[in-house]
């Protein structure tokens, strides 16, 4: 429910702040006072359209803010909204806030971070209905009309179960129609698969292969500088020249020495086992020089086949991968869309028989679930139009349109074929009669004033089990209605209460009376200015502003005003203690 408002430099209105209760709220004050501005600026809240205009003069922004607690039934619907965006509190708390800027810009805000506006409309059709003049009205939003049934109905396993039986047909569909498009090209595509299969397996390639190949390549073309190097390595360790003595013989020549020392200072056997080591490791590494090499050849054939396997295995790359690795995984995903077109006729046998199954199967739940609409339907229109009755509506009729459309690719029903969404066969919409001898019509189109605010107050009192939107606002609900009547409205409001809360802006004291916070609007001067300003009254104040609405303040108005109070409380009493 909306448990604060903030409004700044909104039409009239300098600074307001409201702190409103659970039950029926009721705004009561002068006409233009701006009770309606207030109405104005929840629905600019909620998404609603803002231009500068709402402007107060001389200001630059209006803001609007309101804090709302979520009810545990619409917390995981409002969760899937805000949790992606990072905007979820656990504990079901909302902020919302909008700002509008003279320049044309306007922002909107949820829990202090701006927001697309499309995500704050989004989330305000959840947590408020406005009724009367405005446009935020969910009863006259004709997708609302089979949601409603349904809730109204207790259909909901039904059409989860329907839902469930859609999606799967879909799936069928998807899949048969992905294998009739290949069709036309399977056996293009077949070839290129058998090619581009053969041609990797042709290839036998090795884990690994490229790179001992690269190194096979660098010494294959450098095998002339290789063996001179080895050569040269090698006469000055192990061979040597007349010029130069060999490396191993001037060692061992150091090692005999050492050895005589040694035998003298014993101190010297650990130099002297080092040489050895050292002598021992010089001769190893030459006879490894020397068995490399032997192995350098100059073999210009056998580089030419290197180079030719790199050139091969370098084209597939190209072709199939970064590596011989990803270029054995498209040889395997290939093999499976082989195998896969080699057997696509059975299976689009298979899947259009499944299609025909799920056809009749969605037909069938469909059908049996229209069945159920229709009867509650029935019973829905009952009961408005004996709220109608109460609300001097008498002879006005209401209906629950359910259409078909036939289809030739939709569900069987019987031989019939019928279109059908994940919610059923259903067209819905809720059609109207506000005065006898007036055929039935869309409610859309019924006239506004306080003929549509009854209507949707008859439509609320007998949908409140199956409305879940915490906060309904009926603004001048009691248009063209007299007292007698008001004091039914009251208690229609009133008994909305809960799971409700209900804010209602009027003008008649039997209405007013019911309210179980009650807040006036006044209109006053500060300077040049007008300014509007809103107050909880008092018990003895109440009395004052009812007795105020049903004429001149006088002790027989007062009375009148203290009786509707004792009625009231009389009525509100017998309910909860009943």
């Amino acid at each position: 429910m909306l448990t604060e408002l903030w409004i700044h430099n909104f039409a009239i209105i300098d600074e307001l702040h409201l702190t409103l209760k659970p039950g029926l709220i009721v705004f009561t004050g002068e006409t233009g006072a701006g009770k309606s501005i207030i109405v104005d600026a929840i629905e600019l809240l909620l998404g609603g359209r803002a231009e500068s205009a709402v402007i107060r003069t001389s200001a630059e922004v209006a803001t609007v803010e309101g804090a709302f607690q979520l009810p545990t039934e619409l917390r995981a619907e409002v969760q899937l909204i805000l949790e992606p965006e990072g905007l979820w509190e656990e504990d079901g708390t909302l902020t919302l806030g909008r700002e509008v800027r003279r320049e044309g810009r306007n922002i909107a805000r949820v829990n202090g971070r701006v927001v697309n506006l499309g995500v704050l409309r989004e989330i305000g059709q959840y947590l408020v209905d406005v009724h009367g003049q405005s446009e935020h009205l969910s009863l006259l939003r004709v997708r609302e009309h089979l949601g409603l049934l349904d809730r109204f109905a207790g259909v909901e396993t039904e059409r989860d179960a329907l839902a469930a039986d859609v999606l799967a047909l879909r799936a069928v569909r998807d899949e048969l129609q992905r294998l009739r498009d290949g069709e036309r090209d399977a056996a293009r595509r077949a070839d290129m698969l058998t090619f581009q299969i053969n041609e990797i397996g042709a290839a036998k390639l090795k884990p690994g292969e490229d790179e001992a190949l690269l190194e096979e390549r660098t010494r294959l073309a450098n095998a002339e500088q290789l063996a001179a190097l080895a050569d040269a390595a090698i006469l000055a360790l192990d061979e040597g020249s007349q010029e130069r003595v060999a490396a191993t013989d001037l060692v061992g020549e150091a090692e005999r020495a050492l050895s005589a020392l040694a035998r003298i200072d014993a101190t010297r056997n650990t130099a002297r086992d080092s040489l050895h080591g050292a002598a021992e490791q010089l001769a190893e590494l030459s006879r490894e020089l020397r068995a490399y090499r032997e192995s350098v050849e100059f073999n210009p054939r056998r580089l030419e086949q290197v180079e030719e396997r790199l050139e091969l295995i370098a084209n597939l790359k190209r072709k199939y991968g970064e590596s011989i690795l990803a270029i054995g995984e498209y040889a395997g995903k290939a093999q499976r869309e082989m195998e896969g077109i080699t057997h696509a006729d059975e299976r689009m046998t298979e899947l259009a028989a499944q299609e025909k199954q799920r056809l009749r199967s969605v037909g069938s739940l469909g059908a049996a679930l229209s069945e159920k609409r229709r009867a509650a339907g029935a019973e829905l229109a009952r009961g408005i139009e004996a709220e109608l009755g109460d609300l001097r509506m008498a002879g006005a009729q209401f209906a629950v349109d359910l259409q078909w459309k036939d289809d030739p690719l939709g569900a069987y029903v019987g031989e019939r074929r019928v279109a059908y969404e994940a919610a059923g066969l259903d067209r819905v919409e809720f059609l109207v009669a506000p005065n006898p001898g007036e055929g039935l019509k869309p409610l859309v189109k019924v006239a506004s004033g306080g003929e549509t605010s009854r209507l949707m107050l008859a439509l609320k009192s007998v949908l409140a089990r199956a409305d879940r939107t915490p906060t309904l606002i009926f603004d001048e609900i009691d248009q063209g209605i007299g007292g007698r009547v008001g004091a039914v409205v009251g208690r229609k409001l009133w008994n909305l209460t809960p799971p409700h809360q209900v804010l209602c802006v009027t003008h008649l004291p039997q209405l007013a009376g019911f309210g179980d916070q009650h807040l006036r609007v006044e209109k006053r001067s500060q300077g040049e200015r007008t300014v509007t300003e809103v107050r909880a009254l008092s018990a003895k104040e109440r009395v004052a502003e009812l007795a105020a609405m049903l004429g001149t303040l006088s002790e027989r108005t007062k009375e009148s005003a203290e009786e509707i109070l004792e009625l009231v409380a009389k009525e509100k009493i017998a309910r909860e203690t009943g």
